[in-house]
């Protein structure tokens, strides 16, 4: 881990409206040039406290730091933020938008341009460069406000779910790119609930519950923390019940077994071959981040998780503006 200082340090924040106690005593550090994964559960307070770090909202206590300091002007044209909130100007075309954001960030018209034409090709958008934003499918406008947020090659990258809504090429597309950024040294901070991509992504990861940290650390950390072990299964048949695993991902021919380290591995192979599964794939691993969000927040938040990782999660296993507008910066 990289021992200079954090870009990111938040230090015993607490965050309240009223009497709603948003957040309560959440510390944690980003590293520089890491990737880090900001979970939780929807109401968990992943919004506020990015908002609070941006200095969008006032935080009722503690310290929220990037570079060593409050957010302010002198290191907005560092961050690249995607918020969740998308916003971006539907009325015009694509490259005029993107141009007008480039030129906002301090390249100029050629430079913003030349990214945005780049940027266009490689989604596959380069023959929408004339077409206005609203003309765009969901999807093709969620690539074109990633690409804003990165045109200046930012040192900072808060993304909050920035792949919602794609269809799996297009998110591994996406995730190709962030791992790039950061290959070129960005930090990047990340909202998700694809623990696919969490796995694949991340350095480290913290998981909010009702505004306090639940885990944190590397996932290898975080898995260790909750003990147990998955065992991967792609089968036929119908598996049975039994008082050794406890079936924590449920597909058609596909499941994870949640399974307490004491148990041996070959006991539950032998287990559903004599109770007539058809196994052909069987792979034992630690417990699996699914398992470990379910288990933090039950099985309604976790089904509302599984939803929206389903079509990724199949095709893997089978091989098949302004802060203020709500915009891209």
């Amino acid at each position: 881990m990289n021992s200079a200082p954090p870009l990111i340090h938040v230090h015993d924040f607490h965050m309240h409206f009223g009497s709603k106690k948003v957040i309560e005593g959440l510390s944690f550090d980003v590293a520089r040039g890491e990737t880090f994964g900001f979970l939780g559960s929807n109401g968990s307070g992943k919004t506020t406290t990015i908002r609070a770090l941006l200095g969008i909202y006032r935080p009722t206590s503690g310290t929220l730091e990037i570079n060593g300091k409050v957010f302010g002007d002198d290191f907005g044209s560092r961050l690249g933020y995607l918020p969740e909130e998308r916003g971006l100007y539907k009325k015009e075309s694509v490259l005029d938008v993107m141009t007008y954001f480039g030129r906002l960030k301090g390249l100029s018209k050629h430079e913003a341009q030349r990214f945005s034409r780049q940027y266009l090709d490689r989604v596959d958008l380069a023959g929408k460069a004339d077409v206005r934003l609203d003309k765009l499918s969901g999807g093709e406008q969620q690539k074109i406000q990633l690409g804003v947020t990165i045109m200046n090659e930012p040192e900072l990258l808060i993304l909050d779910e920035p792949t919602k809504g794609f269809d799996p090429v297009n998110r591994r597309l996406l995730m190709d790119i962030i791992e790039e950024r950061k290959a070129a040294g960005a930090t990047v901070l990340m909202v998700t609930h694809q623990m696919e991509e969490v796995e694949r992504l991340c350095d480290r990861i913290i998981l909010l519950k009702d505004g306090r940290a639940e885990a944190y650390g590397t996932i290898d950390e975080v898995q260790n923390q909750f003990g147990g072990r998955t065992i991967r299964l792609k089968y036929s048949g119908k598996l049975p019940e039994s008082p050794h695993y406890r079936v924590a991902v449920h597909e058609t021919n596909y499941a994870e077994l949640s399974v307490d380290e004491s148990i041996d591995e070959s006991q539950i192979l032998k287990e559903l071959v004599l109770a007539g599964v058809v196994v052909r794939g069987f792979t034992a691993a630690k417990r699996s981040l699914d398992d470990i969000f379910i288990q933090i927040y039950g099985e309604d938040e976790a089904a509302e998780n599984a939803t929206a990782s389903n079509i990724e999660g199949q095709v893997k296993r089978h091989g098949t503006a302004q802060l203020g507008h709500g915009s891209a910066i």
